[in-house]
């Protein structure tokens, strides 16, 4: 039973673990243009830390982990991370956040380390659109999800960031292409996270908006999804296809949630719309016992905001979000 149960009632049984806030791509609702303010390598925790305080956080009943970013997939140690973590007891599943760019010559590792699920970030199938969304290499991600796909991943969620003017034409193409690849797909409203996410505001698109156009060329139905956290599923009738609505602005899911997200660094962000938090790094490095760190991690969940402010304080969020662990 979880020992990390907040102020409103909601048991914390998830960790998003971001091992680097590096990534190969340059989204530009992520990280700013020209931004190269990134961790030193010495400030990030060692992978000795990391383990340390994912046996902590699992002694306190959070069994779930996902590897996240930046992109998770160009930490080096990356292999052997996953397969510690894996094996901490206490720990039931492992997934990752990846843009799949380096799946082609990851997949077989990391699914023969433990992860078993992925979430892959998509947001346009034209090659064109893609480039001036990440500056990367559409066929290299295809590649991946291809190669992730023969390695027997499941689910493969493709999270796709609905944009006026950009994207939004595609939505239905996304829905035939998760329908041909068995792929889950996951529609995500922007959000004003740090300076790049400001950039996106004049982009957003209210996922009822998607709804309604998916409505006009698909029959779909309600459907339901094992850990499908802030999602809200539908389903194509007579296919296997399962549909993610994740609507943080128009109707925000934080009475459910049941995660907090670990950085590169040591820092523990009590929620992606709030600055509060708690840096782990220099207690560590301190030499604070396990039960020193359980009471610092127990004090910071009694902490956890009831809600963000996004609607609110759009502009509350300064750090970027490749820092947070999406």
């Amino acid at each position: 039973m979880s020992e990390l149960i907040d102020r409103f009632g909601r048991k914390i049984e998830y960790l998003r673990l971001s091992v680097t806030d590096r990534c190969d791509f340059r989204c530009f609702y992520c990280i700013p243009k020209g931004f190269n303010d990134f961790t030193d390598w010495d400030d990030q925790l060692t992978l000795d830390e990391y383990v340390r305080l994912i046996r902590i956080f699992s002694e306190l009943g959070v069994s779930k982990v996902r590897f996240t970013g930046g992109e998770p997939l160009v930490r080096r140690d990356i292999v052997e991370m996953v397969q510690q973590i894996g094996a901490l007891a206490g720990i039931e599943d492992l997934s990752m956040s990846t843009n799949a760019s380096q799946l082609a010559k990851h997949a077989k590792a990391i699914r023969e380390a433990g992860v078993s699920r992925l979430n892959v970030s998509l947001d346009t199938l034209k090659p064109d659109v893609f480039k001036q969304i990440t500056q990367g290499d559409l066929n290299k991600v295809i590649e991946g999800l291809m190669a992730a796909k023969a390695e027997g991943f499941h689910p493969i969620k493709i999270n796709m960031v609905v944009m006026r003017d950009l994207n939004f034409d595609e939505v239905g193409d996304m829905v035939n292409f998760c329908l041909e690849n068995r792929f889950t797909l996951r529609f995500i409203e922007t959000m004003p996270v740090g300076a790049a996410g400001q950039n996106a505001k004049d982009r957003y698109v209210s996922l009822a908006e998607v709804r309604e156009m998916l409505e006009q060329r698909f029959e779909l139905e309600p459907a339901k999804m094992k850990g499908a956290g802030p999602a809200k599923y539908l389903k194509v009738v007579g296919g296997r296809l399962k549909i993610g609505f994740i609507n943080p602005m128009s109707q925000h899911f934080c009475e459910d949630c049941n995660r907090v997200r670990l950085s590169s660094e040591g820092t523990l962000y009590l929620c992606l719309g709030q600055q509060d938090k708690l840096e782990f790094r220099p207690l560590l490095r301190q030499g604070l016992s396990d039960e020193q760190l359980k009471d610092a991690i127990r004090e910071a969940i009694n902490r956890k905001p009831e809600k963000h402010e996004f609607n609110d304080k759009p502009d509350q969020v300064v750090r970027v979000m490749s820092m947070t662990g999406g």
